[in-house]
């Protein structure tokens, strides 16, 4: 059950459709430079989701849209250093500056009352699908994006400790609870990932394939034990 009101029926207006036809190569550049996205259609996708991400914060009524995906906040921010094309975009499109922090719905009641309902990733990917009519890409979903060449953090690193038991290794956080039993031939790789704060995934040691080193991040990143960084 969504707990944020979703007021009346979103639709697009003219300057809407003008804001996500916006072109702006030099981000998309940056984008494949810094190694944010792994093609010139992987990086135009992320500008594009994270227009649609402002144009859907500016319409969210007495609701604030969060940002849940690591890698179209990251093109956002890419946006946001280009700063006189990011200022002239937002004063054409949106009548003002739009802050990296998506605080901008308009809240009168909210002010006055109470503060304003933030958006669970459901309640956002409902909105989005009513107001694009599409579905929300996977590229909003960071686990999706986990591969060999995807970059990752952990933010318990030093934390963690690693206990063989038979034929199993088990992942044992800071309260003394194991996260992850697997088999032992992972060991070296669960061993890594506690003593390292930031890594790509294709740097885990043993031997696990690639595809092996991918599903064992995977099963992290979803359990939100790893965060995925561009």
């Amino acid at each position: 059950m969504s707990l944020v009101d979703p007021g009346p029926p979103l639709s697009m207006s003219s300057t809407d459709r003008m804001a996500l036809a916006f072109d702006a190569p030099y981000v998309v550049d940056k984008l494949v430079k810094d190694r944010i996205a792994d093609s010139i259609a992987d990086a135009t996708a992320l500008f594009d989701e994270a227009k649609k991400f402002m144009l859907l914060s500016q319409n969210c009524g007495d609701a604030v849209c969060e940002m849940y995906s690591v890698r179209v906040d990251e093109a956002w921010h890419q946006f946001m250093l280009c700063t006189t094309e990011y200022s002239d975009y937002c004063h054409r499109f949106f009548g003002k500056y739009v802050h990296h922090s998506p605080n901008t719905a308009p809240s009168s009641r909210h002010e006055a009352c109470e503060p304003a309902k933030s958006m669970s990733f459901v309640e956002l990917r409902e909105r989005y699908e009513a107001f694009f009519r599409q579905p929300l890409p996977d590229v909003w979903y960071d686990v999706r994006s986990v591969s060999a060449h995807r970059r990752v953090v952990n933010d318990e690193v030093g934390r963690w400790r690693v206990v063989h038991t038979g034929g199993e290794v088990e992942l044992i956080n800071a309260s003394g609870a194991t996260v992850m039993s697997v088999n032992d031939i992972a060991g070296p790789a669960l061993k890594f990932i506690a003593g390292t704060g930031v890594f790509y995934v294709r740097e885990l040691p043993g031997n696990l394939s690639h595809q092996e080193k991918t599903a064992l991040i995977k099963a992290l990143v979803s359990g939100g034990l790893l965060r995925v960084i561009a």
